[in-house]
């Protein structure tokens, strides 16, 4: 706004209108916190959408070994050993079901590590007393970056 002087008749004082230095200085610190408050929210939905991202991979991962299972139902307990490549799907190879249940934990640990920021995933057979079917725990575990804190996704799992 101009500054516009005006004198008051008698007075010789002048009147002045407009802002201040003091005036601007103040409503720019008032601007600049809410402006780091807006950052401050910023960088938190960034790491919150990081974090939301993890837990859909893990729980996809998840998901994924469930499916698997269910899809090799002969493979009693083989889920729960370690991982190897056998070539089952890309070798054209005709395999057992415990040498398929190896080969999808390999690729499975696979993708863990390559969508998880160290990932590490487990199976647990657990095997109950008639009439309850074995179960399986499927464990999905991960550490967020710059954090200290881990996380991990549990769920089990009935094969048909």
């Amino acid at each position: 706004m101009p500054t516009k002087r005006q004198t008051l008749k008698g007075t010789g004082f002048i009147h002045m209108q407009g802002f201040n230095l003091v005036e601007v200085l103040i409503a720019l610190i008032i601007m600049s916190v809410g402006m780091l408050g807006i950052a401050g929210l910023y960088v938190y939905s960034m790491q919150a959408g990081r974090t939301s991202l993890f837990r859909h991979q893990a729980v996809t991962l998840a998901g994924d070994v469930a499916d698997r299972i269910r899809a090799n139902p002969r493979a009693v307990g083989a889920y729960a050993l370690a991982g190897a490549n056998n070539n089952c799907v890309a070798g054209g190879i005709d395999c057992t079901p415990a040498a398929m249940a190896a080969n999808d934990i390999f690729l499975w640990q696979q993708q863990a590590v390559d969508t998880l920021p160290t990932g590490a995933v487990a199976v647990v057979f657990r095997d109950a007393v008639v009439p309850l079917p074995p179960t399986y725990e499927i464990t999905v575990s991960w550490t967020e970056p710059g954090q200290n804190m881990s996380y991990s996704i549990t769920i089990p799992v009935s094969p048909i």
